[in-house]
């Protein structure tokens, strides 16, 4: 263990270490210029707890108890008996000309099943794929995957098949929602495209780091969902360049976590104190202080990506970033709503680095009272 990992676990108190998936690392990557949750995350902390803590407890990417019954049922299904039916979909996707593939389970019932020793077993299965020249595909079921951010490495698990034919590996995504008519939710495609594209860089990083080209994982993922609102599976291509694209930039943007830790406080910790309940024993003012030590940079995307959003909202009322991040940007150089209308109005003088702002806030001004006036 090293010095960062000793004060990653001291920031994160005595709570378990709360694991990522690609939901929430997508989510990270969008908003890189945020302190807080680049540290909370790289410390595992879980943020619901602390939200609730402080009394602005909201849930986020949470599903009800049916919906992840369906979900799980839906992928047995589409994974049963070695994965028939996703082969049978792979071959009008790939134009498979094997009648079989090989089904390999990286998370066996009676094998070693720590992170360690799966990433490990998942790294060697992988690496010995990419290096084989079998013409006969193979699904890999249940791979652990590893990405580097911000300067820290981190462990996905998620529920998706590896599917490797000739000299190429294809992301699986199998997810519960449907394709309607040939049509699918547009918002639920894009969250899973922006997951699919954190899988690909991870096989890629993974790949290149065993000296492989890493552009021998795929662009192109294969969507998996109930045609209509059957069970019956039916499957998709989709391109994730755009996604993977705009991830790789955000990541390069995103703070090392080595440049962070130095400029804390060494005593901060978000540890919550639980008693032998379990139940959270820590003032809440005493660790609003440890959040409030931490910058964030909040916009309304927050509230539907992270569960400090409503902690960070509250600190940012009266702020322009609570407009969102376009005025944000627009309004560079101008802290507050209230400074905005002085400006807007004419009650106060911009300074060199407002003036841009002001004009377009002086016009937009006056466009409302021209209009106001043509409605009376």
């Amino acid at each position: 263990m090293t010095v960062i990992d000793d004060r990653l676990n001291a920031i994160r108190g005595a709570a378990p270490r709360k694991p990522h998936n690609a939901r929430t690392l997508a989510a990270l990557a969008a908003n890189p210029g945020c302190r807080r949750r680049t540290l909370m995350d790289a410390a595992g902390v879980n943020k619901a707890l602390i939200a609730d803590r402080l009394g602005y407890g909201m849930t986020v990417g949470q599903m009800s108890s049916i919906a992840l019954a369906r979900g799980k049922s839906f992928e047995a299904q589409v994974k049963a008996e070695g994965g028939n039916d996703l082969l049978r979909l792979l071959r009008l996707h790939l134009d498979l000309p094997t009648a079989q593939a090989h089904y390999h389970d990286l998370n066996p019932a009676d094998d070693d099943d720590r992170i360690s020793a799966r990433l490990r077993r998942s790294q060697r299965a992988l690496e010995e794929a990419a290096r084989a020249s079998d013409p006969v595909g193979t699904m890999f079921d249940h791979p652990i995957l590893q990405l580097t951010m911000n300067g820290v490495r981190v462990h996905i698990e998620p529920d998706l098949i590896a599917f490797k034919f000739g000299d190429r590996f294809h992301i699986v995504e199998i997810k519960s929602f449907p394709i309607v008519d040939g049509v699918a939710d547009s918002g639920k495609v894009a969250a899973a495209a922006q997951q699919a594209a954190v899988y690909v860089l991870a096989m890629r990083e993974m790949l290149q780091t065993a000296g492989l080209s890493p552009e021998l994982v795929s662009h192109e993922v294969i969507l998996v969902c109930p045609r209509d609102f059957s069970n019956q599976p039916v499957a998709e291509l989709v391109d994730v360049r755009k996604p993977l694209a705009s991830l790789r930039r955000h990541l390069t943007r995103m703070e090392s976590i080595d440049t962070l830790l130095p400029i804390l406080p060494p005593s901060l910790t978000f540890d919550l104190v639980l008693d032998a309940t379990g139940q959270p024993t820590r003032s809440p003012d005493d660790l609003a202080a440890s959040v409030a030590q931490v910058s964030a940079r909040y916009s309304p995307d927050c509230l539907q990506s992270c569960e400090l959003a409503g902690v960070c909202r509250a600190e940012a009322n009266g702020t322009v970033p609570v407009l969102g991040r376009v005025v944000r940007e627009e309004l560079g150089g101008i802290d507050s709503i209230a400074e905005a209308i002085a400006l807007a109005t004419g009650g106060r003088v911009p300074d060199d680095s407002q003036r841009e702002a002001a004009r377009l806030l002086r016009t937009a001004y006056q466009m409302r009272q021209q209009a106001l006036e043509a409605m009376r």
